[in-house]
């Protein structure tokens, strides 16, 4: 085995050359040259010996930057292109919590030390920024608002889209606050109140099913495509499909046992042990 290793050891910089070279060839033969490169992942990055805490059932997307010194808790989700940037200071996101799309989530310490909180069953809709700020339970940002050092905004209290919430500023709870600069605009109702909450639960379970899709294997990502192209252009009761494991079993029950058809049918019937689909419509 030894022997074997130093093999390999010895004649792999001559193949990394060999296919640089291929490469490069290739490269050379296009028409429009194209380079291709390999990212690492943003979705936990450390920063300064300080990594993210990612509950294990939080959702990251893979297209969203979780770095340094943050905390998400159980069930909360960081959607696709948002920014979690704990570098200069700590951010606390708690449970069922959501940052949506392109949003921005940072702290201060040019000015004092501000570190950002967020509770539970917050939902910070998609391109807004929080910074340096707290937000407490059970309350809602707008998309493309903005929440500035310092401010506060209390439980089950609404920011409204594209609101500036000025350093210092507090949001009262259970109030609505719209405008550039954000100001007192009216209370919420108990339902307005209800559905924050009821808005937060829902964006949780979606971020569960992406979860899901997101953690996918390849193979198991090419068997969903093949299986919607498979859907969308054959019929169910023609030409099924085969499953080993389903074989015997009947359509009508769930699996791939082929129909009969009558004689006088253009659907040609299966002979014993001959799967539909290596026939084809006359």
């Amino acid at each position: 085995m030894a022997g074997l290793q130093r093999i390999f050891h010895a004649v792999a910089p001559t193949l990394k050359g060999i296919g640089r070279a291929v490469d490069g060839m290739g490269a050379a033969l296009e028409a429009v040259p194209v380079t291709e490169k390999l990212v690492a992942s943003t979705a936990a990055m450390p920063y300064e010996g300080k990594a993210p805490s990612v509950a294990s059932c939080a959702f990251v997307a893979p297209t969203a930057t979780v770095l340094g010194d943050v905390t998400i808790g159980q069930g909360s989700s960081i959607w696709y292109g948002a920014k979690i940037r704990g570098d200069v200071h700590k951010i606390t996101i708690g449970n069922n919590s959501s940052v949506g799309d392109c949003a921005m989530v940072h702290v201060a310490k040019i000015a004092g030390d501000a570190p950002t909180v967020i509770g539970d069953n917050v939902t910070i809709g998609a391109n807004a920024v929080v910074h340096a700020c707290t937000i407490q339970s059970n309350s809602l940002v707008g998309m493309g608002a903005t929440v500035l050092d310092g401010a506060v905004i209390q439980t089950n209290a609404v920011v409204a889209p594209g609101a500036l919430v000025p350093p210092g500023k507090v949001v009262s709870s259970g109030t609505l606050w719209a405008g550039c600069p954000a100001n007192y605009l009216r209370d919420l109702t108990p339902e307005e109140v209800a559905a924050v909450g009821a808005g937060a639960c829902e964006v949780a379970g979606l971020a569960s099913a992406h979860r899901a899709e997101c953690a996918k294997a390849f193979e198991e990502v090419l068997k969903d495509l093949e299986d919607a192209e498979d859907a969308a252009e054959r019929h169910p009761d023609y030409f099924p499909k085969t499953d080993p494991l389903l074989a015997d079993v009947a359509l009508a029950d769930g699996g791939t046992k082929p129909l009969t058809y009558p004689e006088n049918s253009r659907r040609p019937t299966a002979p014993a042990g001959v799967a539909r689909n290596n026939f084809h419509q006359h």
